[in-house]
């Protein structure tokens, strides 16, 4: 029997293995600053992008949007009219009629009829509406409700932080037996396939008979069709038979590393909440980014326009949509609505560019942010599985050491990386915009070739990523610059392809089986509790009390995929930091006094490796 070669999958052309290094004891402590020069140009960014945000909200004024505005131009619920908040059409016909008329005109901004400024509303359909809503709204329950949702959404945290812990347990048996269950559910499908096909040769229906139709349903009814998805099944069978074979050892490994990630998670607590930082920070990239637009969209001053005239009044001309006018000044025969905003000037005649530069800098700081959150959690777990006395060694606060080490020494790698990828993402933009230009075109080459980029560069924003990803790791753990880290991260994970393989392909399983539970178990417990099947206690509200149950059980289902995602996320990354740092302890170490493995006793055991008790020092637990 040949030689197992669990740990000799690397390739010379992908470079040589990382050789010992007697310095090398875990993370880098010191270390120095790295991209500067891509640091330099993001904080540049960050500065014009503040700039932009200062001059946005100089000349702009979102209150032409946020406010409705009356025949002459002043704001609803705003200044002299602060008791008059809502907005009256004189007749909404000339609004349904003007759209469509007028519509290359006014942009579809501007309804042409008298319009004034009411402080309630007190036609008769509303009275009604108002009159039906407090007939059927219940009123002294909304708290319960909001309780009783929140109460879901605890649940689905207390689910999910149990599961993580419990995989160190648990994984073996639920890695197994989701194999198994796909193995029977191939194999029930091959079965089945046999039983129709069977059934529908001794019918001899054939295909030959059916000729070619557009019902689908007609090609389920002859035997060609159950014979081919039995040979597919077969064969996709016997593929995944003989991968379970074949890659049983590394699917042990997989194991291993997922219970090992869950012991990390379980001694450093604080990454699971270190996600509401990251959160915290894109809500503030959001939230500058649509403000600043806001206020650029409504820089300048308003360009008003005389529509709808019937005759000649006065001082008002005949020229629909041509003609200046002042909003203020009365004119029976016409309306003087508002048009676009005036593009005098420097700063207006740039809106445009502005809003490119908001857009680009926005995704650039978004990418950063999420860069920034994988580097700290990747330097948190990497912290664990270089202690050597496992809690021991532990440093004190690794989450907040990393974020430290990450903001002080790797903002300019981490911008690096946030760059390549922001570009990739502007390019798929444009290819976006262009592909909704073609829409109406009739030229399928033209469609085709389209497709073809929008397929090849969603591919290449999806492999950035995981290069990013791995290279954040390396960052964290070495200090060196981003494309350094990169190609290290992928000689080393092109060194162990197939290790590579099967632990994202279990990770993935793993992790999806439970959002399916954390998501679909709750959403089912709130399903019973919303409609009423189940009651905690005497004092919670009946589901008569809802008018539309399904609204707070989509919002507990929605809400606990997030939570479920944003704790997987960071399990996801700890199995992806300890990966890195097992390969890199296989290729420098080999159990001698000299060179002890760092992994835990479990993947030594699975790989047949130990290390040598050493004769003075402590042994590792």
């Amino acid at each position: 029997m040949g030689k197992k070669k669990d740990e000799e999958d690397s390739d010379n052309k992908f470079g040589e293995p990382a050789q010992f290094d007697p310095n090398f004891r875990g993370l880098i402590q010191k270390r120095g600053c790295t991209d500067i020069i891509c640091c330099v140009l993001f904080f540049a960014v960050i500065l014009g992008y503040i700039v932009v945000g200062i001059l946005a909200w100089l000349y702009g004024d979102p209150r032409h949007i946020l406010y409705p505005k009356n025949s002459t131009g002043s704001f609803c619920g705003s200044g002299e009219n602060k008791d008059r908040p809502n907005l009256l059409y004189f007749d909404l016909l000339k609004c349904a009629t003007a759209f469509n008329v007028m519509a290359n005109v006014l942009n579809g901004i501007q309804c042409p009829t008298k319009q004034v400024h009411i402080s309630c509303c007190t036609d008769f359909p509303v009275a009604v509406l108002l009159a039906y809503m407090k007939s059927v709204c219940i009123y002294g329950s909304v708290g319960v409700h909001v309780f009783s949702i929140l109460r879901g959404l605890l649940i689905a945290m207390l689910v999910s932080l149990l599961f993580l812990l419990l995989l160190r347990f648990i994984a073996p048996v639920m890695v197994w037996l989701l194999i198994i269950g796909v193995l029977g559910a191939g194999a029930y499908g091959i079965y089945h396939c046999y039983w129709e096909y069977d059934k529908h040769k001794k019918n001899s229906a054939t295909i030959t008979d059916l000729g070619f139709t557009t019902n689908f349903n007609s090609y389920l009814q002859v035997q060609e069709t159950w014979l081919a998805f039995l040979i597919i099944l077969s064969i996709v069978e016997a593929i995944l038979l003989l991968m379970l074979i074949f890659l049983r050892n590394r699917i042990r490994i997989a194991i291993a590393l997922i219970q090992e990630s869950s012991k990390a998670v379980g001694h450093i607590m604080s990454a699971l909440l270190f996600p509401l930082i990251t959160f915290a920070l894109l809500l503030v990239c959001v939230a500058y980014w649509g403000t600043t637009a806001l206020y650029l969209a409504t820089s300048g001053n308003p360009i008003y326009k005389v529509v709808a005239l019937n005759s000649t009044n006065g001082d008002c001309k005949n020229v629909n949509g041509t003609v200046d006018c002042d909003p203020t000044v009365k004119c029976p025969s016409a309306s003087c609505i508002f048009i676009k905003y005036n593009n005098e000037g420097l700063f207006q005649r740039n809106l445009f560019n502005l809003q490119i530069y908001n857009a680009v800098a926005f995704l650039w700081c978004v990418n950063f942010v999420i860069a920034l959150g994988q580097c700290t959690l990747a330097g948190a777990f990497a912290s664990y599985y270089w202690a050597f006395n496992k809690p021991a060694d532990i440093p004190y606060f690794p989450v907040c050491g990393a974020f430290i080490r990450s903001l002080r020494y790797h903002v300019g790698s981490l911008a690096f990386g946030a760059l390549i990828l922001t570009l990739v993402q502007i390019i798929r933009i444009i290819l976006e915009y262009i592909d909704s230009k073609l829409n109406s075109a009739e030229n399928g080459l033209a469609r085709c070739i389209m497709c073809c980029l929008k397929c090849c560069f969603w591919c290449l924003e999806k492999f950035v990523k995981f290069i990013n990803r791995n290279a954040y790791i390396m960052v964290a753990i070495y200090g060196k610059n981003f494309c350094v880290s990169a190609k290290n991260a992928f000689s080393l994970l092109m060194r162990n392809v197939l290790r590579v393989v099967v632990l994202d392909k279990v990770t993935d399983l793993l992790l999806f089986f439970g959002k399916l539970l954390v998501v679909g178990g709750v959403g089912v417990l709130s399903f019973f509790f919303f409609s009423g099947r189940i009651r905690i206690d005497q004092s919670t509200f009946h589901s008569e009390n809802l008018n539309y149950y399904w609204m707070p059980i989509i919002t507990v289902v929605f809400g606990s995929y997030l939570i479920a995602h944003g704790f997987f996320s960071v399990y996801n990354m700890c199995v992806d930091t300890l990966f890195l740092c097992f390969l890199e302890d296989l290729e420098r170490n080999d159990g001698s006094e000299q060179k002890p493995y760092f992994m835990s006793k479990n993947l030594m055991n699975i790989l047949n490796k130990s290390n040598k008790t050493p004769k003075t020092g402590s042994k590792k637990k």
